[in-house]
């Protein structure tokens, strides 16, 4: 999938706060070597920066543009061309930190063991994974696609991003090796100014498989049709926004 860092950082403040509210719940009170998965344009990069000072911090992503634009942000980190599930850890990381980055990649039954293994004595595996695949903005992405003249073209596009399990499956994955794990969901109801807004917001994220495999013309009487949908799911509050209902799901997971 293509990566835009600019688009993505028009809505930075609401994507960095699951952010913040994952490394509040890490209880390291000191590290020396932090792995930031998926890091993006480096927004939650700089919150490990600040958080650990002195620590050596390894931001890997997939997309280029993210990456450039991280190294931008901050030069003294380091950052690597990396996919998730295949990510070997060079040394034991102190703290593992995957914020929105997870839900694209399958066998988290694998993955999740996987990653805390690599931890060092007393490490922490910190995720936060959108939740969101049955609220309406996701749900009328797969109806636009299914009944408009791009069908067979976007016939695989859903499956893209696969179901995440539910949290009980996540403790269950790890609290037989681990000495805690904490696992919570939260709901933001972030307000956002128009429909077209709600549009922006996933094109830079969900929208993205959808919109990659379609032609300039076809992608732009999408997002018209998806538009349109998103108006009537998301009805104007009492101010004139639209309250955009995003849960996501964290997990902690602290070694022995």
């Amino acid at each position: 999938m293509t990566w835009n860092p600019a688009l993505y950082r028009r809505f930075e403040d609401e994507r960095t706060r699951p952010a913040q509210e994952l490394l509040s719940r890490v209880a390291l009170e000191g590290a020396s070597n932090v792995v930031d998965l998926g890091c993006g344009p480096g927004n939650s990069t700089e919150l490990l920066v600040e958080r650990f000072a002195g620590a050596t911090v390894t931001g890997t992503d997939t997309s280029e543009a993210m990456l450039e634009s991280a190294r931008k942000r901050l030069p003294q980190c380091r950052f690597v061309h990396s996919d998730v599930g295949s990510w070997q850890a060079e040394d034991k990381p102190d703290l593992i930190f995957a914020n929105a980055v997870l839900q694209w990649v399958p066998a988290h039954d694998q993955l999740l063991p996987r990653l805390f293994s690599t931890l060092a004595a007393h490490g922490e595996l910190a995720v936060q994974m959108p939740d969101n695949l049955h609220e309406p903005t996701h749900r009328l992405m797969r109806e636009v696609a299914s009944s408009g003249p791009w069908a067979s073209a976007l016939a695989h596009a859903a499956r893209v991003r696969p179901p995440i399990p539910p949290a009980d499956t996540y403790y269950d994955l790890l609290a037989a090796e681990a000495r805690s794990v904490d696992v919570w969901r939260t709901t933001y109801h972030h307000p956002m100014a128009s429909p077209a807004d709600i549009v922006e917001w996933l094109r830079a994220t969900g929208l993205r498989p959808f919109i990659d495999q379609l032609s300039e013309a076809q992608g732009a009487a999408f997002l018209t049709e998806y538009e349109q949908r998103i108006a009537d799911a998301y009805p104007e509050r009492a101010d004139g926004n639209r309250l955009l209902a995003f849960p996501r799901l964290f997990i902690v997971a602290r070694k022995h």
